[in-house]
């Protein structure tokens, strides 16, 4: 496997599954297959459970690993081509990026949309680059529309808690006081839709998810009606993702304070089917969701960010195996 970014590029949804359950029985069953190997991973932003375990799935396989921040210690990188770099970046893309293949055998990438260009996000420059010019396998641990490594935990969890059910999983929008991108959502419904969920998303008019990511899900705008029967509420903000106005690409098309009511309280699970509350975390309290459902017994938000371990070290195992 020389990319990742998608379920596509796992293949079997229900193999790899299988095999993330052996891996979590025995985390270092492959350390072999990372011995005198190399991740590098390149964070162009803010980090907490995709560093950590990226890094622990590494470890697992016997890996060294490199970590990147390059908003520190690092030159500031231009991303666009064809500029007079005659600012505050002091090196290219497309120099670093065959330098960093020169010191490992896979890497990482993080970087969030910019939430002013759509077809510049939507094309995934960044990621696409390191895919073309380092010469490398390319894992993303997060791009501009996308967010594999957690949708593929979000699955493992999702099927641990419900075993032998095909659940019916809502994705729900929350307020959040900042523009957020779309990755989050745009993977958690592609590969609920792929591993033959019952998907259902809701949000307010104006944040309609690109057809591409949501294709065969239910699309229902009354969040109460949308609730009804879930099995699955998994809550995150998104900003506007631009799809029938691509001049709101990346807006709050409304003053959060008037949205509270999308907040997933109490009252919001009692219209589910007993559900389990999910997010992938960082979260805002009190504006995505209450303390007593976030901490609640129904909550699976801990035991969705360890599952991060787990996927990580699926995807690269599979990238050592075809090295």
């Amino acid at each position: 496997m020389n990319q990742f970014l998608s379920h596509t590029d796992l293949g079997n949804l229900q193999e790899a599954l299988q095999e993330a359950q052996r891996i979590k029985q025995d985390r270092f069953a492959f350390q072999h297959l990372g011995r005198n190997k190399t991740l590098l991973m390149v964070f162009f932003n803010n980090s907490l459970r995709t560093r950590l375990s990226t890094q622990k799935a590494a470890m697992n396989l016997g890996m060294n690993v490199i970590v990147l921040d390059v908003n520190q210690g690092a030159w500031k990188l231009e991303t666009e081509r064809g500029v007079i770099m005659d600012g505050d970046k002091s090196e290219h893309l497309l120099e670093a990026i065959p330098v960093i293949g020169c010191y490992c055998d896979i890497i990482a990438v993080r970087s969030f949309a910019g939430l002013t260009n759509r077809d510049y996000d939507y094309a995934e420059t960044i990621v696409r680059q390191f895919i073309q010019y380092s010469g490398r396998p390319v894992m993303a641990m997060e791009t501009a529309t996308v967010h594999p490594l957690q949708a593929f935990a979000d699955l493992i969890t999702i099927k641990e808690a419900l075993p032998g059910k095909t659940p019916r999983v809502v994705l729900t929008w929350a307020p959040h006081p900042k523009a957020l991108p779309q990755a989050v959502p745009n993977s958690f419904a592609e590969w609920m839709l792929a591993a033959g969920l019952d998907v259902v998303v809701t949000h307010p008019e104006g944040y309609e998810l690109d057809p591409k990511f949501v294709a065969g899900a239910h699309v229902e705008y009354d969040q109460r009606k949308a609730l009804q029967g879930a099995d699955i509420v998994y809550a995150k903000n998104w900003s506007c993702p631009g799809v029938t106005r691509p001049e709101d690409y990346g807006k709050i098309l409304h003053d959060y304070h008037d949205m509270m009511h999308w907040t997933i309280d109490a009252e919001h699970m009692a219209w589910t089917d007993n559900a389990y509350f999910m997010h992938c975390l960082p979260v805002r309290r009190g504006m995505i969701v209450t303390d007593d459902v976030i901490e609640g017994p129904r909550s699976l938000v801990i035991p969705e960010a360890a599952n991060r371990e787990i996927s990580a070290t699926v995807v690269l195992k599979r990238m050592l195996e075809s090295l």
